[in-house]
């Protein structure tokens, strides 16, 4: 597991990105929805690059949540996974995971929801990256925050622990993210300053919030860098 620590040359350990405008940059190309979603994958790949080059050590990235696989239509739903399926494979020999080191997880429900050929893929992802520790990709899919927390309340309750035992510590223990640090940074794109579906919320309690206006797809490495440094500056700001 890795560890928060304040010290990291003024970028953040853990950065949680909601990669949010693929549809309405596809739109505004006169392209189908799931164009954009090609194109978000492709930069995805730019801005790990990015990311662990500047040493970030954990990237978490909210690819889907529970209402994207159940509400969209089901053509945007097939090529979403067909996606999925061709990015994760590309992992699975990545000489930028292995060499970096990167950990892949995958968070979220994706087990009930997604089809055999591409969990077989993710369970690969997760095999032969299991024993890094360097770094920590976090994929979030067919996951929301508040349907985590509920579960977390059941689950406590399931145990019967009392009141006066649950502590933050306890609330951790029962999360998806137990062993993952708490956000540092969370970077939302598309234009829309606002949270979603509870996404990650015990986590990024106190972590600083950047909006970016531009598209995930538009939003690339020297996008990155623009909020790294902003985070950074931040920083000097808090310890005057």
């Amino acid at each position: 597991m890795l560890q928060n620590n304040s010290i990291n040359n003024g970028f953040p350990i853990h950065v949680a990105i909601v990669p949010d405008g693929n549809r309405r940059w596809a739109k505004d190309r006169g392209l189908r929805p799931w164009e954009g979603h090609e194109a978000g994958a492709q930069n995805t790949e730019k801005l790990l690059l990015k990311a662990l080059s500047t040493g970030v050590k954990c990237v978490s990235l909210w690819g889907s949540s529970v209402e994207n696989l159940t509400k969209r239509p089901f053509l945007e739903k097939k090529e979403l996974l067909r996606i999925y399926e061709e990015y994760f494979t590309k992992l699975i020999t990545s000489a930028d995971i292995h060499d970096n080191q990167v950990k892949i997880n995958f968070i979220g429900k994706w087990e009930q929801q997604f089809p055999g050929s591409l969990k077989k893929i993710m369970h690969e992802c997760i095999s032969v990256t299991k024993d890094y520790s360097k770094h920590v990709l976090n994929f979030f899919l067919a996951y929301s925050g508040d349907d985590e927390m509920l579960d977390v309340i059941k689950n406590i309750a399931k145990d019967n622990l009392s009141a006066q035992s649950i502590t933050k510590e306890t609330v951790k223990k029962y999360l998806m993210t137990k062993d993952l640090p708490v956000v540092d940074y969370l970077i939302r794109t598309g234009g829309e300053p606002h949270l979603s579906a509870g996404f990650m919320m015990w986590d990024i309690a106190n972590a600083q919030l950047f909006f970016s206006d531009k598209y995930y797809p538009d939003f690339d490495e020297n996008e990155l860098e623009i909020a790294l440094k902003d985070y950074a500056q931040r920083g000097k700001r808090y310890g005057k």
